[in-house]
């Protein structure tokens, strides 16, 4: 473990360590979060803002995925997938997310599609949570045709995957207008009609989950809300709904007008990965993940979060090895 934590710099094949202290992985800018707890560690991934410092646009062409053992100390795994390696693609990694299941790890993830004018929902398969990862399905899952709540060719963004108890896996996504459909067991076909969810002021970043409240499910599905962004969520008793707002639980940020949230649970505590802007050089285009530590109230709800330069205390996991 001692050789976990040393410098910034591991040797070759090892990757990187860093160290946590909000915002995340200097000097690399990004963001998204998507997040996989598995084998007692966390996967934390995000697309990789490669902006210049003077640029005008989201430059975005692979993902990273890095993992910690004690919420405090993070691997650095490198690239597990990039945008052109779905061949039907223009480019463009947006935001993600992963899940677990059938003994594989499934990649949903944000491109631009080469032939059909707008972006696109791809899913990719991997035998590990690092990768590499390899499209599922040679065409994308969701094209921007298929969806018409619209005009704009970014709406189809932002994927979100839930697994339930039962085994039904739901996909949400979308930008203005959130969108939900149930996928097969074979996690690259959907399963039926795509609906939407009425959401006032909904932008983007849906992500669910879900947690026992006096012992019933309840199910969490939080977003991004007005422009500046900030986060918001609402309950319900199904993946489905009805959904009951709850407000807002993170602030809008400083220096870019985004955030984007992935709740989890972690040996007996609970936490929220997001993005800002707050490494040096940071900028609209030039952002940063972090994570936040943070405890449910009595009833369930999620308290207000405030972001911090500290991060969340070691939490060290059983058994784990970095």
């Amino acid at each position: 473990m001692k050789k976990f934590l040393t410098t910034a710099a591991l040797l070759c094949g090892l990757g990187m360590a860093h160290a946590a202290t909000n915002p995340l992985f200097a000097p690399l800018f990004t963001a998204d979060p998507a997040v996989l707890v598995d084998g007692g560690r966390v996967y934390l991934f995000g697309g990789r803002d490669e902006a210049p410092p003077e640029g005008k646009d989201y430059v975005m062409h692979e993902w990273r995925v890095f993992f910690t053992c004690d919420m405090v100390n993070w691997k650095d795994e490198g690239v597990p997938i990039k945008a052109r390696d779905f061949a039907w693609a223009k480019g463009r990694a947006w935001a993600s997310d992963v899940v677990k299941r059938h003994g594989k790890y499934w990649f949903y993830s944000t491109v631009e599609h080469a032939t059909v004018p707008g972006f696109a929902v791809g899913v990719a398969v991997s035998d590990s949570p690092t990768g590499p990862f390899q499209d599922a399905r040679g065409s994308a899952l969701i094209t921007n045709d298929m969806t018409t709540q619209t005009d704009i060719a970014w709406d189809d963004i932002d994927p979100a995957v839930f697994v339930d108890d039962d085994g039904q896996a739901y996909l949400y996504w979308g930008n203005t207008v959130l969108k939900v459909a149930k996928l097969k067991a074979n996690m690259t076909e959907l399963d039926g009609p795509i609906t939407t969810v009425p959401v006032a002021n909904f932008v983007e970043a849906s992500y669910l989950h879900k947690r026992k409240v006096k012992g019933k499910s309840t199910y969490y599905l939080s977003y991004s809300q007005h422009f500046p962004e900030e986060t918001a969520y609402m309950t319900g008793p199904s993946p489905t709904g009805p959904w009951t707002p709850q407000g807002v639980v993170m602030e809008r940020n400083l220096k870019t007008k985004t955030i984007h949230q992935a709740f989890f649970d972690f040996n007996g505590k609970s936490y929220v990965a997001y993005h800002n802007a707050e490494l040096p050089g940071g900028s609209e285009f030039r952002r940063s993940l972090a994570v936040e530590e943070f405890s449910y109230r009595a009833d369930g709800t999620i308290p207000f979060i405030h972001q911090t330069r500290t991060g969340p205390k070691a939490n060290p996991s059983p058994g784990c090895k970095p």
